[in-house]
């Protein structure tokens, strides 16, 4: 069972996160805010909005963590590393097939 992947516009994340700032003092509890404010702008699921939150801090400097320029960053140079190595392979392949060649006695 995969999940069904739901992408919301920025421009929601960054409001809800700050909507949950904002109405955090009027609720007992921070998870509490965070469902009224995933009800009120029909976010999914209430973890949804707990993740861009704590992201939120993340990136905000306010809590430990790999932020999201960090994240993106890497997936970079991951995929960076990935054709590097695919690139040396063609390289040896190529290199072994024309040792080869000059190996070959000329007729």
């Amino acid at each position: 069972m995969g999940r069904a992947s739901t992408n919301y516009p920025a421009e929601l994340r960054e409001r809800a996160v700050l909507m949950v700032a904002e109405v955090r003092a009027e609720y007992s509890s921070e998870w509490t805010a965070i469902v009224a404010v995933a009800k009120r702008l029909g976010i999914g699921s209430a973890e949804t909005l707990r993740k861009w939150v704590r992201q939120a801090e993340i990136d905000a400097g306010s809590r430990p963590g790999v932020t999201g320029q960090e994240s993106a960053d890497l997936r970079k140079l991951r995929a960076e590393v990935r054709e590097l190595r695919r690139a040396n392979e063609i390289l040896k392949a190529a290199s072994v097939f024309f040792a080869a060649e000059l190996d070959r006695p000329q007729r």
